[in-house]
C-alpha cells in the first residue's frame, strides 16, 4: 500500500496507515491524501483507486473526472464540525456587537489618558445582544446542527432549513429548533442568518438582493461555509443603505476588504490542531477500509456501500448505473461454479457500486473477463 500525500497532514495518520505507506513521492501510488492542494490541473496516476480529502469541502478535486475513471473520492464530514461551530459562534457575537471594530480602535489609542478615551469613545461601538433574537440556520448537517443547538442554549429562537436533512442529523437536532420548509420564509423571520450548505448550482449566491430584500431591516449574515454562497456586491449595497447591519465572512476577497460593517476572517473555520487530527484520522481509516476491504464510507462521488467480510475472496465493481450489469457479472461467476456468499449493491446518480463475497478464488482470466463486461468501470479482486 502506497498513499501519496499532496499536503502535510496530522502525524496521527502515520500511526494508522501501515508502516511506510504514507509517502511524499510515489510513481504509482494506490491512493492520494490531501487537504488544500488543487488537483484540477494535476495528472492523476493511473494506479490511483482512491483520493481522501482531510476535510469536508472537495472543490479542489475534479470529482466528476475521478468518477469517470473509477476513482473513489472521500471526505471527512463532521470531523472539523466543532471547530467551525466555535468560529460561527464567535462570528455571531461579532455580528451582533461591534467587537471587531472596537478592538481595532482600542489598539490605535495613544497617550496617558487611554482609559478616559475609552469611556468617551466606546459609545461608537454599541451593539445588540443575541439572546432573544432569531437565528436562521441554512443547512442542518454536522456543522449546522451543532450551531443550531448551541444557539438554542444561548437563548436564541432558532429556525432551520434543510430539505435534504438526514435521519441522523434530525436525531441530533435540539427539539427546540423550528424547521422551516420555505427558505424565503426563513429569510423573512430572522435577525441573523448563518450558512452551512455546500456550493452548487442551487446554492450559489443564495444570499442576494432578492433574499436580502425580504430580510428584516438591520439583519446580519454569517458565512463560514463557502464565499460564493453570497453575492458580495448585493451585500455591500445592503450594508451601505442600512438594510443589513453586518456581514461576517470566513472568505476574504478583494471587494470586501476594508468595507464598513464587513468582518473578514482569514478562513479559520477548521484551523485547529484538534480538527486537523480528527480529519486525518478519519480519512486514514476510510482509505484503509476501502483499499483492504472495498468498503465505501463518506464518498462524494459514489454511494456508501459496506459489507462484513465473508467467503474466500471479495470482488468490488464500479459500474455505470444501467440495467443488467450485475446480471452479467453474476452469470460469469456462476458459470465458473462459484457460489456468491454475500452481496450488496448501491447506486448514486450515474454510477453504482457492488461488493460480492465468493466461496473460492477466481482465476486471472475470469477476473479479466469480469473487468471487461459492458459498463464496468473498475473491478478489484481482494
Amino acid at each position: 500500500m502506497k498513499v501519496l500525500k499532496l499536503n502535510e497532514i496530522s502525524p496521527l495518520a502515520e500511526k494508522i496507515f501501515p508502516a511506510g505507506a504514507l509517502v511524499k513521492e510515489a510513481d504509482a501510488p494506490d491512493a492520494i491524501v490531501l487537504r488544500s492542494f488543487n488537483m484540477h490541473n494535476y495528472d492523476i496516476p493511473d494506479s490511483v483507486i482512491a483520493i481522501g480529502r482531510a476535510g469536508a469541502g472537495v472543490n479542489n478535486i475534479p470529482v466528476d473526472k475521478c468518477a469517470e475513471k473509477g476513482i473513489v473520492v472521500f471526505n471527512t464530514p463532521g470531523a472539523n464540525a466543532n471547530a467551525v461551530k466555535e468560529l460561527v459562534l464567535c462570528a455571531l457575537f461579532m455580528a451582533g456587537r461591534k467587537i471587531y471594530d472596537g478592538i481595532a480602535w482600542a489598539q490605535s489609542l495613544k497617550g496617558d489618558d487611554v482609559a478616559k478615551q475609552v469611556e468617551s469613545g466606546k459609545k461608537a461601538f454599541i451593539g445588540r445582544e443575541i439572546a432573544g433574537k432569531t437565528l436562521g440556520v441554512i443547512g442542518l448537517g454536522a456543522i449546522g446542527a451543532l450551531v443550531a443547538n448551541a444557539a438554542v442554549e444561548l437563548n436564541m429562537k432558532v429556525i432551520g432549513y434543510d430539505p435534504f436533512i438526514s435521519v441522523n442529523a434530525a436525531w441530533n437536532l435540539n427539539h427546540n429548533v423550528i424547521r422551516e420548509d420555505d427558505i424565503n420564509a426563513l429569510f423573512k423571520k430572522c435577525d441573523f442568518v448563518t450558512l452551512h450548505v455546500p456550493l452548487n448550482d442551487s446554492t450559489r449566491e443564495i444570499v442576494n438582493k432578492n433574499t436580502i430584500a425580504i430580510m428584516p431591516d438591520g439583519a446580519a449574515v454569517i458565512n463560514c461555509a463557502r464565499g460564493e454562497l453570497v453575492n458580495n456586491a448585493d451585500v455591500i449595497a445592503a450594508l451601505e443603505n442600512g438594510k443589513l447591519s453586518r456581514y461576517v465572512t470566513d472568505f476574504p476577497v478583494p471587494e470586501v476588504i476594508g468595507v464598513d460593517n464587513i468582518v473578514t476572517i482569514p478562513h479559520l473555520g477548521a484551523s485547529t490542531p484538534e480538527a486537523e487530527d480528527n480529519c486525518a484520522v478519519m480519512v486514514a481509516h476510510q482509505l484503509i477500509d476501502f483499499m483492504e476491504n472495498g468498503n465505501v464510507v463518506n464518498s462524494v462521488n459514489f454511494p456508501s456501500c459496506s459489507l462484513p467480510r465473508t467467503g474466500k475472496q471479495r470482488i468490488t465493481i464500479i459500474h455505470h448505473n444501467v440495467k443488467n450489469v450485475l446480471h452479467a457479472i453474476t452469470d460469469i461467476i456462476s458459470n465458473e461454479g462459484i457460489n456468491i456468499e454475500n452481496f450488496v449493491s448501491q447506486s448514486k446518480g450515474d454510477y453504482a457500486y457492488a461488493i460480492l463475497d465468493i466461496s473460492e478464488a477466481i482465476s486471472a482470466e475470469v477476473a479479466d473477463k469480469l473487468g471487461k463486461a459492458d459498463n464496468v468501470i473498475k473491478l478489484r479482486v481482494l
